[in-house]
């Protein structure tokens, strides 16, 4: 039987999750964790997620069901994965502590991601030292599993390069190769990142641009009203611009047909479509993808209670297998004084 690679993904619990995490990367976690070459682990980082919300932390714990219900609904499968809580797994802050040893503060610096988020979010001279050092504790997420394949966006891949050093450095020092280096994966075409509502390069929460999975059909259709088109289009038989249109936008990558999105294109750039007509037809397309999901959601919403225990059987599970990491890592180090 041939040994099934190990997936390590996850998201940090800060709200319910958007239509940008399920084409950036929750279809593809499914399609990996059907495909049965794949062991998954799938996380949800709270310890991550306090980083920056230390002082807030019961939006971490409300959000915690959010993103497992989120899951659930979009068809990850505690049969075929992992599913487990971060902060539940001692091991991982152990291996964090070790691994800081082995990283300077200058190359945590000089991380493109950590800087580009820094920045994003303003710390100035508030900059939490957790937040600084959050590559280490992602490097303990993914070797702690002992992963070999990680989904990661564009702007992730600094993160990853950042494991793979440590894991090198940890193995090449204590003369081990008791680490294993991770692959990435990068997003299928045409499944990065999504564009907000309002045209904003991302969507986010916390730019309030975003459709959510949880999100009632009335919400849907009047988010969907709402979003950037062309602001020059402004009778229907104006002609109309489909680059920068997030409508288009949003019908190439959600709507199967290709001929219908193509003949779309035309009618709207030689004049004669309105906007309110291409809006209703993606809402529809939309519709059709998040219907199922929502209703699978409110399935599982009427127990939360197992929602909880899945989770909990989960971390058990990840929290037996990230330990006997650690005492590999005690071992390299030498520090099985009594054993």
């Amino acid at each position: 039987m041939t040994k099934k690679e190990v997936l390590l993904t996850g998201d940090r619990p800060t709200g319910k999750m958007h239509l940008g995490h399920y084409i950036g990367s929750f279809k593809n976690r499914v399609r990996m964790q059907n495909s049965g070459q794949y062991d998954p682990y799938i996380m949800i980082a709270d310890t991550q997620a306090l980083t920056d919300n230390a002082r807030n932390p019961q939006k971490i714990k409300d959000s915690l069901i959010e993103v497992a219900l989120d899951y659930l609904a979009v068809g990850l499968d505690p049969e075929k994965s992992t599913i487990f809580v971060q902060s539940q797994i001692p091991a991982l802050h152990e291996l964090t502590a070790y691994y800081l040893d082995l990283v300077s503060v200058a190359r945590l610096e000089r991380n493109p991601t950590v800087k580009a988020e820094i920045k994003q979010k303003g710390f100035g001279d508030s900059l939490p030292a957790g937040f600084l050092i959050y590559p280490v504790s992602q490097a303990a997420d993914i070797t702690a599993f002992k992963a070999t394949t990680v989904p990661v966006g564009d702007d992730q891949a600094p993160m990853l390069e950042q494991t793979r050093e440590i894991v090198r450095t940890f193995n090449h020092t204590y003369g081990v190769d008791t680490l294993v280096e991770p692959e990435a994966v990068l997003p299928p075409k045409g499944q990065g990142r999504l564009p907000g509502l309002d045209g904003n390069a991302k969507m986010s929460k916390s730019l309030g641009n975003a459709i959510y999975l949880s999100d009632s059909k009335e919400e849907l259709t009047k988010k969907v009203m709402s979003m950037y088109t062309d602001p020059t289009h402004v009778r229907v038989e104006d002609p109309g611009h489909v680059e920068g249109n997030m409508v288009f936008t949003y019908l190439d990558i959600f709507d199967p047909d290709k001929e219908k999105v193509a003949q779309l294109k035309a009618d709207y750039q030689k004049g004669g479509l309105g906007d309110v007509k291409i809006k209703r037809y993606l809402n529809e397309v939309l519709e059709k993808e998040l219907a199922p999901i929502r209703e699978r959601r409110a399935e599982f919403a009427k127990d939360k209670q197992a929602v909880y225990d899945m989770l909990e059987a989960g971390s058990k599970k990840a929290n037996a297998i990230a330990e006997q990491t650690a005492k590999e890592v005690r071992e390299a180090i030498g520090f099985n004084y009594f054993s």
